[in-house]
């Protein structure tokens, strides 16, 4: 044996932080020695098998200079590419914490599986050595030398292999802190993306988002699959924030990916990540939004945008927890809960053949429908009002008023925008305000364009007669004096007639005079 090289083999190894590199640095080591037929190192692994957890060797490296199969020293598959802890002599090994060493295998065959391979290699001893640490078996370092391995060699192979314990100790660790630091690079990203991000509050205590947040508090304690149905706007993303405070899995990131604005050749990189050199503009490594989601919560916005290629990629995810790199081999597990979000109907999509049906039956163990703004109106006030303070408050003016009548105009509104044309209607209004009341002509318009198109002729009644300009004249004059009955004949102050109709107190009073009715002066 090479004493010298394997000194410089221990050195070199010592000051490495890749496991893979330490493997191979530890075999090729060995295998410089000029006898030495080939080397190889098993390590210890752990998976779980029929709902229990077994421990196996699986061939880690291999280096040497086989003269019949060159390239077969560095292969890693085969017949002696995993062994069961116990089994023939590596598992051996590794079930006691002893080394084996034959020294004349053509004397001791007993431990022999192939014999044509090691007359053919023309063979002579072999020694083994456990990789210990710490008190645990790591795993198992092997030589096959063509000149009998004496006593003193194989104490060196002994030496040489708690060295190489030690090596793979400290690369194992050195790679969990980069993995660590990259993912704390990863949620600090995330995170500095959502701090950019303002979210609302589900604001309301209507029936019928009572109901919601009542499955939203049952479903929250539990790891479920959740799927959010709604229209556009009503604040789904709002539900699975919710979702997630409330579990047990709120302090980890909430991680959000809107499915349709992910380009879909990218779609497998976003949710998986990639390698470096996967594909063009790949230039570094890059995790994915599951990865980035690890033991927290994913939310899928616009499942049902996901092309159909995908679909299965993501089952997969859902079931197993397992997912690849684009470009790589390695498989990854995830702890991640998906809280998944559309406005489509996915029974139909999947009834199609548009949406696979066990994936959408995957997502879908608890379902959450939120009710769009017009089944809500009550709640409509309250939001309107906060989404006026908040946006009086970023462009430093004064809180607006809401009178009556306005909030009766967005009452009436449909909304079709849900909420979110809510918190836009109201922001616009905050600027025309300047700190006076909030005022929704708009919507008064689109009201009554809407009530005319409703009541409007059939194309059968076209010729139907218009109403005259004096009939107009003594609908609006009624509706003054109704307005006026009603606020007590005042016309401005809270409460008065002008507040009412949504009308400046000195516009009402024009319209007065002009209709002939008489209002009481006193101001409220």
């Amino acid at each position: 044996m090479n004493l010298e090289s394997m000194q410089r083999t221990m050195l070199s190894v010592a000051a490495s932080r890749a496991v893979p590199e330490v493997l191979r640095d530890l075999v090729e080591g060995i295998a410089q020695c000029p006898s030495v037929a080939l080397a190889r190192l098993w390590l210890v692994e752990r998976a779980a098998d029929d709902r229990r957890e077994r421990a196996f060797l699986r061939l880690a490296a291999s280096a040497g200079s086989l003269r019949h199969d060159p390239d077969g020293a560095r292969r890693l598959d085969g017949s002696f590419a995993r062994f069961e802890i116990g089994d023939r002599k590596i598992g051996l090994v590794a079930a006691t914490g002893n080394g084996v060493h034959l020294k004349d295998l053509r004397v001791d065959a007993t431990w022999v599986a192939r014999p044509e391979w090691v007359r053919s290699e023309e063979i002579v001893s072999f020694a083994a050595q456990p990789l210990v640490a710490r008190g645990e078996v790591l795993g198992v370092l092997a030589m096959f030398d063509r000149l009998p391995i004496g006593e003193a060699d194989f104490a060196w192979l002994r030496t040489f292999a708690d060295h190489a314990a030690i090596a793979i100790v400290n690369a194992r660790a050195f790679e969990e802190i980069e993995r660590l630091r990259a993912r704390l690079e990863l949620d600090n990203d995330y995170l500095r993306e959502e701090v950019a991000q303002p979210y609302g509050e589900i604001l309301g205590t209507s029936p019928a988002l009572r109901r919601a947040m009542q499955q939203v508090e049952r479903v929250a304690s539990t790891d479920a699959n959740v799927l959010v149905l709604g229209e556009s706007g009503v604040g789904k993303e709002l539900i699975a924030r919710a979702i997630h405070e409330r579990s047990a899995r709120s302090r980890r990131p909430l991680v959000k990916v809107n499915c349709a604005a992910v380009p879909e050749s990218l779609f497998e990189s976003e949710f998986f990540g990639h390698a470096r050199g996967a594909f063009t503009g790949a230039l570094k490594d890059r995790a994915g939004r599951f990865e980035i989601a690890d033991g927290g919560t994913l939310f899928l916005d616009e499942i049902g945008e996901i092309p159909p290629a995908l679909q299965a990629k993501l089952l997969r995810v859902l079931q197993e927890g397992t997912f690849e790199r684009v470009g790589e081999d390695r498989t990854r597990r995830v702890d991640v809960r998906v809280i998944a979000a559309t406005n489509r109907d996915l029974a139909a999509e999947s009834a199609a053949g548009r949406f696979r049906m066990d994936l959408y039956y995957r997502l879908s163990v608890f379902p959450i429908e939120v009710p769009p703004l017009r089944e809500r109106t009550e709640d409509i006030p309250a939001l309107a009002l906060h989404f006026a303070e908040r946006a009086a408050q970023r462009l430093g003016a004064s809180s607006p008023r809401l009178p009556q009548a306005e909030a009766r105009v967005l009452q009436r509104y449909t909304w079709p925008g849900n909420v979110r044309e809510l918190q836009h209607v109201v922001e616009r209004a905050v600027i025309l305000a300047q700190g006076g009341a909030l005022r929704f002509p708009e919507l008064a318009t689109s009201e009554t364009r809407a009530r005319s198109i409703a009541h409007a002729p059939s194309s059968e009644g076209e010729d139907a007669a218009l109403p005259t300009w004096s009939e107009l004249q003594q609908r609006e004059r009624e509706v003054l004096a109704e307005a006026l009955a009603r606020a007590g004949g005042r016309v401005s102050g809270a409460g008065g007639a002008a507040e009412l109709l949504g009308l400046r107190p000195s516009t009402l009073e024009s319209k007065l005079k002009a209709a002939g009715l008489k209002s009481a002066r006193g101001r409220g």
